[in-house]
C-alpha cells in the first residue's frame, strides 16, 4: 500500500509512475478525492460527537420542560452522529479499497513500458557453441528422459497437464541445487525456513496479490485458503502486525517450499517440459530492512543470485524489468536470465524485487524510528529474490550436455551429489 499523505502532497510523481506502468493515472485523483472526503467526514463526525457530549452535560443539569426539550434535541443529534459515523466509515472503506488496488510507486529511473521494454544491464559469459563441437543441443526434456529423470507423461496421468515427476538423477540434481543455495544463504546470515504453502486471504492480499482477479492463484474455496506461488507470501506475513528491531541489521529468511501457479495466461507457451509447470520447488530469499537501505539490499540480493549462477558455469544476463511488467508490489525488479541452447535465447531463472514499504504498510510491519525518543514507528521495507528453483534444471541440463545425451555436473554441485561428475544415460 502506498503512503496516502505522500500521494496527496506529491501527486505528479505517482501519475508519472502510473504512466510508466501503463496504468490508469486517474486513480491518483480518485485517491486524492477519497482522502478529502474521508477527512471531511471524520471532521463532521468528531464535531457532532463533541456537540453530543456537551448536550449530555446540559441534560444532566436540566429539569422539567427544559430537560424534555433537550432530550428531544439529543435524540435528533444522536441520529446525526450515527449517520456521520456511517459516512466516515464508508469514506474510510472507499479510500482503503482504492489504496489496496493502487500499485507501488516505481523507483525513479527504471525503464517505462511493457514486457519487451526491459534494459539489459550486463551479459556474463558466452553461450556455448554447439555447432563448433559438431552436434545439435537436445532440449531439457529429451535429456531428462534419456537420464530417466523427467516423466511428463505420468505426471499428466496422475495430475493433468503441466505436472511432472522428477526422479533418479534429476531429482538428486534438484535437491543438490537447493542445498547448495541454502548453504550459500546460511553463509550470508539468512535464517532457513520451511514455510506453509496455504495462507489466509489477508496474507495473500497483504503481500500485494489481487485475490479477487488474479487467475494465477489456486484457491481452496471451502477453507478460504490460497496456495502460494512463492514462499515470499508466507515470509511477508510472518511478521504482520509486529514491530521489528532492525538495529542489528536486516532480518533475512531463506524460505524453502513447494509453489503452485495456475499459469492461466500462458496457454500454448512452454508446454514442453518443466519451464512452466503448476507445481515446483523454490528457495526464496526475503529481507526486512529500513526503507533507506532497501536499494543497497536489492543490490546485495542480485549479487547473491549472480553468485549462484556463476557456480553453475552458465552464460546469463541481468535485465532491469520495465515498469509495465512489474507486479503491483514491486518498485523495481531485476531478472537474471540464463542462456537456453535449445531455444537460442535467454530465459528467466531468477528475479529479485524491491517492494519498498508497500507490503509492510498492508501487513502493518513496522520498526522503531531510529533516534526518536518518543519511540515512534514507521513501515519497513521488504525485498525478495530467488536462489534456486526447478527451472534451473533446464539450464543446467542443456548447457552441460554431451553429444551422447549424458550431462556433466558443474563442479560446485559435485560435493552435493557425493562427488558425482556426470549424469549418465539409463
Amino acid at each position: 500500500m502506498i503512503d496516502v499523505k505522500d500521494l496527496t502532497e506529491n501527486p505528479e510523481k505517482y501519475r508519472a509512475s502510473q504512466r510508466a506502468r501503463g496504468a490508469d493515472e486517474s486513480q491518483v485523483d480518485k485517491i486524492i478525492s477519497a482522502a478529502a472526503s474521508r477527512k471531511n467526514a471524520i471532521t463532521s463526525y468528531e464535531s457532532l460527537r463533541a456537540e453530543q457530549n456537551s448536550f449530555g452535560k446540559l441534560v444532566a443539569a436540566a429539569k422539567g420542560e427544559e430537560k424534555q426539550a433537550l432530550l428531544a434535541q439529543v435524540k435528533d443529534l444522536a441520529a446525526k452522529v450515527k449517520q456521520a459515523s456511517a459516512t466516515a466509515e464508508a469514506a474510510q472503506l472507499e479510500q482503503e479499497e482504492l489504496l489496496r488496488a493502487f500499485p507501488n510507486l516505481i523507483i525513479e529511473g527504471i525503464p517505462a513500458g511493457g514486457e519487451d521494454e526491459f534494459v539489459v544491464l550486463k551479459t556474463v559469459g558466452e553461450p556455448r557453441d554447439f555447432a563448433a563441437e559438431g552436434f545439435a543441443p537436445r532440449d531439457h526434456l529429451e535429456l531428462g528422459e534419456l537420464l530417466g529423470g523427467i516423466d511428463m507423461e505420468r505426471g499428466a496421468k496422475v495430475s493433468g497437464a503441466r505436472f511432472a515427476f522428477l526422479k533418479g538423477q534429476v531429482a538428486r540434481l534438484e535437491i543438490a541445487l537447493m542445498n547448495m543455495g541454502l548453504d550459500q544463504a546460511l553463509s550470508y546470515g539468512f535464517i532457513p525456513m520451511i514455510t506453509p504453502t496455504l495462507v489466509r486471504p489477508e496474507t495473500m492480499a497483504g503481500t500485494g496479490f489481487d485475490v479477487k482477479h488474479d487467475d494465477e492463484i489456486y484457491r481452496l474455496e471451502k477453507d478460504d485458503l490460497y496456495l502460494v506461488g512463492t514462499s515470499e507470501v508466507a515470509l511477508a506475513g510472518y511478521h504482520s502486525d509486529e514491530i521489528l528491531d532492525l538495529s542489528a541489521g536486516p532480518i533475512r529468511y531463506a524460505g524453502w517450499s513447494s509453489c503452485y501457479r495456475r499459469e492461466a495466461g500462458s496457454a500454448g507457451k512452454d508446454t514442453r517440459g518443466i519451464i512452466r509447470v503448476h507445481q515446483f520447488n523454490k528457495l526464496e530469499m526475503f529481507s526486512y530492512v529500513p526503507l533507506e537501505e532497501a536499494e543497497a539490499e536489492h543490490a546485495r540480493l542480485l549479487a547473491w543470485e549472480e553468485e549462484m549462477l556463476a557456480k553453475l558455469d552458465i552464460s546469463y544476463r541481468v535485465i532491469d524489468t520495465a515498469a509495465g511488467d512489474l507486479g503491483n508490489s514491486a518498485a523495481r525488479k531485476f531478472d537474471c536470465e540464463a542462456w537456453v541452447p535449445s531455444q537460442g535465447k535467454f530465459r528467466e531463472l531468477t528475479s529479485t524485487s524491491n517492494c519498498t514499504s508497500y507490503q509492510a504498510r498492508r501487513l502493518n510491519i513496522r520498526e522503531r524510528i531510529p533516534g526518536e525518543e518518543s519511540k515512534g514507528t514507521r513501515a519497513v521495507a521488504t525485498l525478495n529474490g530467488t536462489l534456486a528453483t526447478d527451472r534451473w534444471i533446464v539450464a543446467i541440463l542443456e548447457n552441460h550436455q554431451n553429444a551422447d545425451g549424458s550431462v556433466n555436473v558443474p563442479e560446485a554441485l559435485q560435493p552435493y551429489l557425493g562427488g558425482l561428475q556426470k549424469f549418465e544415460l539409463v
